[in-house]
C-alpha cells in the first residue's frame, strides 16, 4: 500500500514539474496586468494585440507554410523510401535503417551547421527556400519510421491478386496497398508537421535576413524583453501541438480490417 502511494506521489510530482510552468504561462496570457507579479484581472486583449502584430502574423504564416510544405514533401519521399527499404534484403535494409537513424540521433546544432555550410558551398541564398529544404531533410527519417512498420504488415498476395484480376500496377497500388499504408502515412505527416512547427536550432542556422518563423521570432522578441503577447503566442502554440499529438495517438481507425474470402463464405 505504501509503495503504491509513493509511486502515485512520484508520478504526480513529475507531472507537476513538467506542466506547472506551462499552466503558469497560459494563466499569464489572460492577465490584464503587464507585470507577472500582479494579477490584474481576466482579459483577452493580449490575444487581440497578438493578431494585430504584423511581424508575428508574418512569422506565423512562414511557420505554417514551411510546416505544411515540408511535411507533405517529407511524407511523399519518406513513404517511397519506406517501400524501397522494406523490399531490400536484410543486410541492405539494416545499413539503410542505420543511415536513416543518424539524423535523429545527431545533435540538431550539428545538423543546422552542416546544412548552413552546404548551402554556403553551393552559393544558395538563405531565405524561405533554405528553411524549407532543411525541414524536409530532418523530417524524412520520422516519416520512414512511421510508414515502415505498416509495410511489414502488407500482404503481397493481395497486390498480386489485384494484378491477376486485371488491375494495373498504378491501380493496384492506390486501391490495395495505399489504404493499408494510410494510417502510417498520416502519422508520419502529423509527426513531420509537429517537428517542423517546433524547430528552432536548424531554422536559426538556415534562415535568411528578414525571414522568421515563430520560434526565431519569439527568440528575438524575448531578448528585447518579454511582452504579454508572447505569453498568448506560446499558449496557442502549446494548444496546437497538444491537439496534433491527440490526433496522432487517439485518431480513429481509418478502415476496418479486411475480411478474407474464406470468412465471407
Amino acid at each position: 500500500m505504501m509503495k503504491k502511494s509513493a509511486e502515485k506521489i512520484y508520478i504526480a510530482l513529475i507531472i507537476l514539474f513538467m506542466y506547472a510552468p506551462i499552466v503558469t504561462l497560459i494563466a499569464l496570457s489572460f492577465n490584464n496586468s503587464r507585470t507577472r507579479a500582479k494579477w490584474g484581472g481576466f482579459t483577452l486583449r493580449w490575444y487581440g494585440a497578438l493578431f494585430e502584430n504584423q511581424a508575428i502574423m508574418q512569422a506565423l504564416y512562414n511557420t505554417l507554410a514551411v510546416a505544411l510544405l515540408s511535411a507533405a514533401a517529407a511524407t511523399l519521399i519518406g513513404t517511397v523510401a519506406a517501400l524501397s527499404i522494406s523490399g531490400m534484403r536484410r543486410r541492405s535494409r539494416t545499413i539503410f535503417m542505420s543511415i536513416t537513424n543518424i539524423p535523429m540521433l545527431n545533435a540538431e546544432i550539428v545538423t543546422g551547421i552542416s546544412l548552413m555550410l552546404l548551402f554556403l558551398s553551393f552559393g544558395i541564398r538563405f531565405g524561405f527556400g533554405t528553411i524549407l529544404l532543411s525541414h524536409i531533410t530532418f523530417n524524412i527519417p520520422y516519416v520512414i519510421l512511421s510508414v515502415l512498420p505498416r509495410t511489414k504488415q502488407l500482404n503481397p498476395s493481395i497486390y498480386e491478386a489485384a494484378l491477376d484480376l486485371g488491375a494495373s500496377r498504378f491501380q493496384a497500388f492506390f486501391r490495395v496497398v495505399l489504404p493499408d499504408l494510410l494510417p502510417g502515412i498520416l502519422s508520419g505527416f502529423l509527426m513531420a508537421f509537429t517537428m517542423s512547427l517546433d524547430d528552432f536550432i536548424i531554422t536559426h542556422f538556415t534562415k535568411g535576413p528578414g525571414v522568421d518563423t515563430l520560434s526565431t521570432k519569439i527568440y528575438t522578441e524575448v531578448k528585447k524583453g518579454i511582452k504579454p503577447e508572447m505569453y498568448a503566442l506560446s499558449a496557442l502554440i502549446f494548444l496546437t501541438v497538444l491537439i496534433l499529438l491527440l490526433l496522432v495517438n487517439y485518431r480513429p481507425k481509418l478502415q476496418k480490417p479486411s475480411v478474407s474470402v474464406a470468412e465471407r463464405k
